[in-house]
């Protein structure tokens, strides 16, 4: 692909460092001296070829590339800017990819294209040039990807929610250029997360960008999510034991052994519709499971859930509803990663005080206060959120945040390929969410088979937000995408395996199908299952 702005076509000219550097450092030193309006480039400096960091692995000798764009003053006296950095692999494949981010951003991440754990060999280790981006603003620490006060500004507002992309892309199509001495032929995204939900932002606002978006468990609808947060948050400390001054202590509403009750169950219940009992629900759609089953015929004991725990669960499990019964965000889907610590982390937390520490109070209810809901209120309390009233409240930052629209007819159009997967034991945002977000593009775009000519969605059962849990979580979607882009080669399946399943290895199918043992071949290998609906 090599779509080019209006914008890239006014920037170009105005590139003033000629390219006659003969070492790698004095060519990549070279890019400081780039004259780009609204741009501000920090530093340039080749980095030696080195250990990865998160995932494994080593990346090569590259030109880092840090900045800032659209430098300003803003709500409050604040500084703002939309930080960059983008690092050029000496060996380069003609690859550039956009990696998102995660949380609300606040913070430039290592632009290493590792964007999940579903991701273990990162981008740059492949030839890749990639970017990331703190989406326009700096968060406060110590967790600045936790921080909202940024909202209060109009402009950093729009630039977290899509701006960002945008300004990115194009400034790193201009060093790219500049650096290189040609374009990159083949663009993608990688994201996770918020950075899948910049994934479907980018596809829907800016569909000629990219010929290839990998979106795993996308917050497109993160401002509904966080009513969902405040939901379960509220549902939990209901029967959460107190400490001595009266207060719940949200971590103990359910213990690690209650949580391992409910995994178990749904394993009982639902491991062997694949084919085979392994530890892995693959068949998910035919799953189903009522917490009843485990109810305590007395007093609660270590192999039974208290009636208040079952009644619980299943207010939690079926998502937020206002009075009248109506679904406000979505329900979740039952899976033996529920007992995982990444599911506790996010949901209940480990604090043994009435202080939580679960990421559904520090980040989701955070965000539903300070960003989310609006007009802002410093005195509104999310954990006394109303249902009925207060809902109408994220309407504004939906519309802004969140991108739900189905109509991808130019990116479909201009060979643009989407590759949507999410762990069926995510507590953030739901699986069932995507599903349906997926449903609906079948419907509004000719159906399932002309949908899946663009956009293809897999299920990981098990993982939880973008990885771990007991799952198959490590895969290659970004081989897969690139193979999809520039091969022609749609991925029916992805090879998955898992650290906590050695030496077993499992398709992921396409949705609507999913893995299923043949019945002959040996019960630890991918090569026993065929994909089915």
């Amino acid at each position: 692909m090599q779509n080019v702005s209006a914008q890239s076509i006014f920037l170009l000219p105005l590139l003033t460092v000629p390219l006659l550097a003969q070492t790698e450092a004095d060519r990549c030193a070279a890019l400081a001296r780039m004259t780009i309006p609204d741009v501000e480039i920090a530093s340039a400096n080749l980095a030696s070829a080195g250990p990865a960091g998160r995932g494994g692995g080593l990346v090569p000798a590259h030109c880092l590339v840090r900045g800032a764009i659209d430098k300003r003053v803003g709500f409050g006296g604040k500084t703002f800017a939309i930080g960059f950095e983008l690092r050029l692999p000496v060996q380069w494949e003609r690859r550039f990819l956009f990696q998102g981010g995660g949380g609300m951003d606040g913070v430039v991440r290592p632009a290493l294209g590792a964007a999940s754990g579903a991701n273990t060999n990162p981008a740059l280790a492949r030839g890749f040039a990639v970017v990331s981006t703190d989406a326009g603003h700096t968060g406060a620490p110590p967790a600045p990807e936790a921080d909202p006060s940024f909202a209060r500004d109009q402009q950093a507002r729009i630039d977290n929610a899509y701006r960002s992309i945008d300004r990115v892309t194009q400034i790193s199509r201009a060093i790219v250029l500049q650096y290189y001495g040609e374009p990159w032929r083949y663009a993608y995204f990688d994201g996770c997360s918020n950075g899948g939900r910049q994934g479907l932002m980018a596809a829907q606002r800016f569909p000629t960008y990219f010929d290839g978006i990998v979106s795993g468990a996308p917050a497109f609808r993160v401002t509904y999510a966080a009513i969902g947060s405040a939901w379960e948050t509220m549902a939990f400390l209901e029967i959460a034991p107190k400490d001595d001054a009266g207060r719940p202590i949200l971590s103990r509403a359910f213990s690690d052994a209650d949580l391992k009750l409910v995994a178990e169950g749904v394993l009982k219940a639902c491991d062997a519709r694949d084919g085979i009992a392994d530890g892995l629900v693959m068949n998910t759609r035919s799953c189903s499971f009522d917490p009843a089953t485990l109810v305590c015929a007395g007093v609660k004991e270590a192999t039974c859930l208290s009636t208040d725990q079952v009644t619980t669960l299943r207010r939690v499990m079926g998502g937020p509803r206002n009075s009248r019964g109506e679904a406000i965000y979505s329900d979740w889907p039952w899976d033996p990663g529920m007992a995982a610590p990444g599911w506790r982390m996010l949901k209940l937390g480990t604090s043994q005080t009435a202080q939580p520490n679960s990421a559904d109070v520090t980040l989701m209810l955070s965000g539903l206060k300070g960003y989310f809901a609006y007009p802002y209120d410093e005195t509104f309390d999310p954990l006394k959120f109303n249902f009925d009233k207060d809902t109408l409240r994220v309407a504004d930052t939906a519309a802004l945040q969140d991108p739900t629209s189905t109509h991808l007819n130019t990116f479909a159009e201009h060979g643009g390929k989407l590759l949507l997967y999410h762990g069926m034991a995510d507590p953030f945002f739901s699986a069932l969410d995507t599903q349906r977000y997926y449903e609906r593009l079948t419907k509004d775009n000719g159906g399932l088979a002309n949908v899946m000519d663009f956009a293809r969605y897999f299920e990981v059962p098990g993982m939880n937000h973008c990885g771990g849990g007991p799952a198959l979580d490590n895969f290659d979607a970004l081989g897969a995408m690139t193979r999809w882009v520039e091969q022609g080669q749609a991925p029916d399946s992805m090879l998955a395996t898992g650290a906590q399943f050695p030496n077993v290895s499992r398709p992921l199918c396409a949705w609507p199908k999913h893995a299923e043992y043949d019945g002959k071949g040996p019960g630890n290998a991918a090569a026993s299952f065929v994909c089915k609906e």
